[in-house]
């Protein structure tokens, strides 16, 4: 979130106390790696060796300081008392071990442009930081907790609670980029005075509340506000300063041509340096010289204030009133008596709700909350914060009349996600009545007329028993029919056959999917006519908006209604006019909506067409909330599991796969787990940056070899990072070139023979979303692409549209991954079941998963709890065993364990009060 801690992640150790600061700045602060300790890590932003980091202890709610030398730094680092050495609880001696939690208070970058300008809004910014430091460092000491007792089952309040502040005024590329990092550390002391680790779990949900305050604070605080408009600046809604908005794209762009740059020099050092790690100091030399590339008349070492007079020459350069004086401006807020608080109530809710997605519409209070700070945060008001907490607390109790509680418990703890939208639960009841009003008993056709029906078919006498029974089922009429198809299970063939046997009946069948690309594929594979799903329901006069709570709003026009896109009346269907008896197969099921669901549900029901859910729960899930195919098939009519395995060599590998999709628990899942490494399917690591260097290696080798090869990652974050260093690789290689360049999203470089993916679909020039491409020829206004397998489909993009929709695809997330056939797949450690089972179902001749582990038991550990993590709650019935579930494993309060036991076996929600 912007105004806030924009990034969150563990201090993880791997090789020793030594490593802890170079994680946290290479991997949190995207700074460079620094392979030391404490003076060595600060020296690489402050230049000094004799530098010192401030230290923040809240003790009772009090908060003071002091200052920390890179010597007590790496002394308070490891766990113990920087100036006596004393330890401070258990010695933390596991690789795995959290140091610290690392959050970075990261501004709009207007906001620092704005800083650089004028001397006032420079101390004005770090005053605002240094309020939004100080009430985060608050609630962590109040809204944080240590365990206690028997599997860390008691809640310990916090007493003592220290934090480290770094500083820095610019980005990596020396554009001004005013921002902190917060380290705290997780050594704290509780009410009993016992040293102990901190309750991490609850420490990385409660993140989602520190975002929202520092958005709020940056957009509403008065002594800020009051300075920009003396200045003649506001706040757009977009949170930028509106004055200086056309500065920050500009800067971002020559920020990537900076990077490059830097890695160009880095190499060149390296290889002047017989393969030598560049030292702090190179380092520094290097950054300068890589932002001083390019640039006429500038130095080629900067001190302070050649800095900051370069970077005014740029902004003049981009747009010369930028460093004009401004008429002070009005301050522009709306009163407290003018807030729609039942609107910002509403807006709360949605806010949790959109981001409940991988919880299957469950939220926290925690969310909740955030929710409330973010929606006051767009209000409009400018107030001091006795005054909005006192609007947060108005807020919130709306919020409540739109909630549902999961659970019978009267006090849950606030990272336990017992909360679900009261509109969220109506859509998961509406569908299933709507699937139970579709699923009309009918008949399937047998074996042997499907057969004669589809003769032509290549393939259809080598069916399967399950592939026939889909087929036949498909072909038939039944209202709703449901099949489960697990990867390689020879989908294709099967619904090749239901097309023919349709089609002979003089039935239309119609393939429709969540993505364009998904439905142009079946559609080429089956020769049935294909459409996105949301086309097909844009032709029925549906239309989706954000109403002003900002919750996605589906209309739909009836036949005369004036089309508000277009200003023409809407005439009812045209391109996909459908009629009983009809069918309607939605390909890859698992990644449709709820919401999308519902309304192809009721399109069916008015037209009297069949639909046909063909996909995999246990495969990639949706954008929004799941459970849409799992509903299928609880309530289809005919439901069909296809149970064999073609797309691999080896039947013992297809057959595994099967179990590795859907483990009964964990000891089978263990099993699973030892089968794949007994096989050769598991690589151990003992560290996230040692299955970066093997997820990189692995790709470079199978490339070399003239093998086509998937990489599948759990986040676009660590996608990013191997995307950067193969293409790195490859740059130094020679096989591409760095000097001719075009710019991709998220400032990438993009070269000729760049792997990459289009994110967005443009029917001017024929490429689709997540559709993967090689860069053939960057021209001086289009960039030409060439499909890796078929060099007969060339498609061309202009550069403003790769700037915004084009990414390095070497490495992809299991979204970017599924319905994609490889040589060879690798599947990173940080994915979840899903990105397991399609990553390890991708490659036809080898897939391998890479494990974190010190010993391969621990890695078979690590694989099992993958193959487990991420299910969908399909019924209420189970989002409420899921809370109750999370209530159980939360610490809890001695008080509250005894004063009222979590209930099981619920089956049904309570409406909260």
């Amino acid at each position: 979130m912007r105004g806030g801690l924009e990034r969150w992640k563990r201090g993880v150790e791997s090789r020793g106390v030594r490593h802890a600061i170079a994680y946290a700045l290479e991997g949190v602060c995207d700074a460079h790696v620094v392979h030391s300790l404490g003076a060595e890590a600060l020296e690489s932003y402050s230049g000094a060796r004799d530098s010192s980091t401030t230290r923040f202890v809240v003790e009772q709610g009090t908060l003071q300081s002091d200052e920390l030398s890179a010597s007590a730094l790496r002394v308070w680092l490891s766990g113990r008392d920087p100036v006596t050495g004393e330890e401070r609880g258990k010695t933390l001696i596991r690789p795995e071990a959290d140091l610290l939690l690392d959050g970075t208070l990261n501004h709009p970058k207007s906001y620092s442009i704005a800083a650089l300008l004028h001397t006032e809004l420079a101390d004005e910014f770090e005053a605002l930081q240094d309020r939004i430091r100080d009430r985060v460092i608050a609630l962590w000491q109040r809204e944080l907790n240590a365990r206690r007792g028997h599997g860390g089952s008691i809640r310990e309040s916090i007493v003592r609670l220290e934090v480290v502040e770094l500083q820095h005024r610019r980005s990596r590329a020396l554009d001004p980029h005013l921002h902190r990092h917060l380290w705290l550390n997780v050594k704290v002391r509780g009410e009993d005075g016992k040293w102990s680790n901190i309750d991490s779990r609850v420490a990385m949900k409660f993140h989602t509340v520190v975002n929202a305050e520092g958005e709020l604070a940056a957009r509403t605080d008065p002594r800020w506000i009051a300075a920009l408009a003396r200045h003649g600046y506001t706040i757009g809604d977009d949170g930028e300063i509106t004055e200086l908005a056309s500065a920050v794209a500009p800067f971002s762009r020559r920020s990537a041509q900076i990077e490059a740059n830097r890695v160009q020099l880095i190499a060149e050092w390296t290889r002047a340096h017989a393969g030598a790690t560049p030292s702090v100091e190179v380092l520094q030399q290097i950054d300068r010289r890589a932002w001083a590339v390019s640039r006429p008349n500038k130095p080629a070492l900067l001190d302070e204030h050649a800095w900051e007079a370069a970077v005014r020459d740029e902004l003049a350069t981009i747009d010369p009133q930028l460093a004009s004086e401004r008429a002070p401006s009005p301050i522009r807020q709306l009163p407290r008596d003018g807030l729609d608080l039942d609107l910002l109530g509403r807006a709360a809710v949605v806010d949790a709700d959109d981001r409940s997605r991988a919880s299957s519409g469950r939220f926290s209070l925690f969310d909740l909350r955030a929710g409330a700070l973010r929606a006051l945060a767009g209000a409009g008001i400018v107030a001091d914060r006795e005054t909005l907490d006192d609007l947060l607390e108005d807020i919130t109790a709306r919020a409540g009349r739109h909630i549902i509680r999961l659970t019978t418990e009267p006090d849950p703890p606030g990272h336990v996600k017992s909360l679900m939208a009261t509109e969220t639960m109506r859509l998961k009841m509406r569908l299933v009545g709507r699937f139970d009003a579709i699923a009309v008993a009918g008949q399937s056709l047998l074996p042997g007329q499907l057969r004669r029906s589809a003769a032509s078919v290549e393939g259809v006498d080598r069916l399967d028993a399950t592939q026939s029974a889909a087929a036949c089922a498909i072909a038939g009429t039944h209202g709703l029919v449901a099949v489960v198809g697990p990867a390689g299970a020879g989908k294709t063939t099967m619904l090749r056959a239901a097309h023919e046997a349709l089609g002979r009946q003089g039935r239309r069948m119609l393939v429709v999917a969540p993505t364009r690309k998904a439905a142009s594929v079946a559609a080429r594979e089956t020769g049935a006519e294909g459409s996105s799903l949301h086309a097909l329901l844009h032709d029925y006069g549906y239309r989706w908006s954000r109403d002003p709570a900002g919750a996605q709003l589906w209309r739909r026009l009836a036949p005369g209604d004036i089309d508000a896109s277009t200003g023409r009346s809407y005439g009812g269907p045209k391109r996909f006019a459908l009629h009983p008896w009809d069918r309607i197969v939605v390909d890859e099921a698992g990644m449709v909506d709820l919401q999308t669901a519902d309304a192809l549900a009721e399109v069916a029901l008015e037209t009297g067409a069949g639909v046909a859910m063909v996909g995999d729960t246990h495969q990639a899930l949706p954008v929004g909330h799941a459970g849409a195919m799992a509903s299928a098939m609880r309530h289809a009519s005919a439901s069909i599991e296809m149970t064999s395995v073609h797309r691999f060599r080896d039947p013992e590998y297809a057959a595994l796969t099967l179990q590795l999709r859907d483990p009964r628990d964990r000891d089978h899942a263990l099993r699973v787990a030892a089968e794949l490494a007994a096989r050769g399917h598991v690589r151990r690591v003992e560290s996230i940056e040692h299955a970066r260097t093997a997820m990189v290696t692995g790709y470079l080798d199978a490339i070399t070899h003239g093998r086509r090869v998937a990489l599948v990652c759990g986040s676009n974050c660590e996608a990013d990072a191997i995307n950067t260093q193969i293409q790195q690789l490859r740059v130094e290689a020679g096989e591409l070139d760095p000097v001719h360049l075009a710019w991709g999203r998220n400032e990438q470089r993009l070269l000729v023979g760049d792997t990459v993916q289009t994110r967005r679909n443009d029917p001017r020039t024929g490429v689709e979303n997540r559709a993967q491409w090689i860069i053939d020829r960057i021209n001086s206004d289009t960039i030409d692409l060439v499909a890796p397998t078929d060099s007969g489909e060339r498609r061309r993009i202009t550069r403003d549209y790769a700037l915004d929709h084009v990414l390095l695809a070497y490495a992809s997330t299991v979204h970017g991954i599924q319905g994609e056939t490889a040589d060879e797949a690798i599947v990173g450690p940080d994915v979840d079941a899903a990105g397991l089972y399609v990553g390890l179902t991708r490659g036809r001749h080898h897939n391998e998963a890479i494990a974190i582990g010190r010993t391969d038991a621990a890695a078979r550990e690590h694989l099992a709890a993958t193959m487990l993590r991420g299910s969908t709650e399909v019924t209420i019935n189970d989002s409420v065993r899921a809370a109750e579930g999370e209530l159980r494993r939360a610490a809890r309060s001695q008080a509250s364990q005894s004063a009222a036991p979590i209930a099981s076996g619920a089956s049904a929600p309570w409406i909260s009060s």
